[in-house]
C-alpha cells in the first residue's frame, strides 16, 4: 500500500506533462513563467514570515510563552482543556513545527490512547497556524483587514479546541 502512494505524485506529474504535450504547451516555457510569477510573491511575503518565526522564537527563548501558559492554564481548566495543553494551545496559531514538538511530548509523556493525547491529536489536526496563515495570505493585499481576520481566526481556533476536548472527553 505504501508504493502505490509512493507513486501516486510522480504519476500525477507524468499525467499533467503527457496531457500538456498532447495539448501541444510549451511546458518548460509555462514552468519557467510561474517561476518568473513567484519571486516577487515570495519577497512580498518573506517578511511577514519572518516576523511570525521570530516572534515564536522569542516567546520560546525569553520564558515569556512559560509564564503566558502558567497564567493562562485556569482559565483552560476552567474551559475543559486540560492543563496538559496549554502549551499546545498557545504555539499551535504560531509555529507547526514548534507544535509537532509539543505534541509529541504530549504523546510520550501520557501514552497515545490517554484522554490528553487523544485531545491534543485533534486539537493539532483541526487547527492551523492562524499567523502563519495570516502573514501569507495577507502579504499580497494592498487593502488590509488583518486584525479583523486575526481576531476571527485566533476565535474560530479556541472554539475547535473547546470542542475538540468536549468531543474526546465522550470518544
Amino acid at each position: 500500500m505504501t508504493y502505490l502512494f509512493a507513486a501516486i505524485v510522480p504519476c500525477i506529474f507524468l499525467f499533467s506533462f503527457l496531457f500538456a504535450m498532447h495539448r501541444k504547451v510549451k511546458v518548460y516555457d509555462s514552468f519557467t513563467d510561474g517561476i518568473k510569477g513567484a519571486i516577487p510573491l515570495v519577497l512580498s511575503v518573506f517578511p511577514y514570515v519572518a516576523a511570525v518565526t521570530m516572534l515564536s522564537k522569542l516567546l520560546d527563548v525569553s520564558g515569556v510563552g512559560n509564564k503566558l501558559e502558567q497564567w493562562l492554564c485556569p482559565f483552560f481548566q476552567f474551559l475543559g482543556i486540560p492543563k496538559e495543553l496549554a502549551s499546545l494551545v498557545l504555539i499551535k496559531p504560531l509555529s507547526g513545527s514548534g507544535s509537532i514538538a509539543v505534541l509529541t511530548d504530549v504523546l510520550e509523556t501520557y501514552g497515545i490512547d490517554s484522554y490528553v493525547s487523544r485531545c491534543a491529536c485533534v486539537l493539532y489536526g483541526a487547527s492551523e497556524t492562524v499567523f502563519y496563515i495570516g502573514a501569507v495570505y495577507f502579504a499580497g493585499l494592498k487593502r488590509k483587514k488583518l486584525p479583523l481576520a486575526i481576531a476571527i481566526s485566533l476565535f474560530a481556533y479556541l472554539a475547535a479546541v473547546l470542542f475538540c476536548c468536549l468531543l474526546c472527553r465522550f470518544l
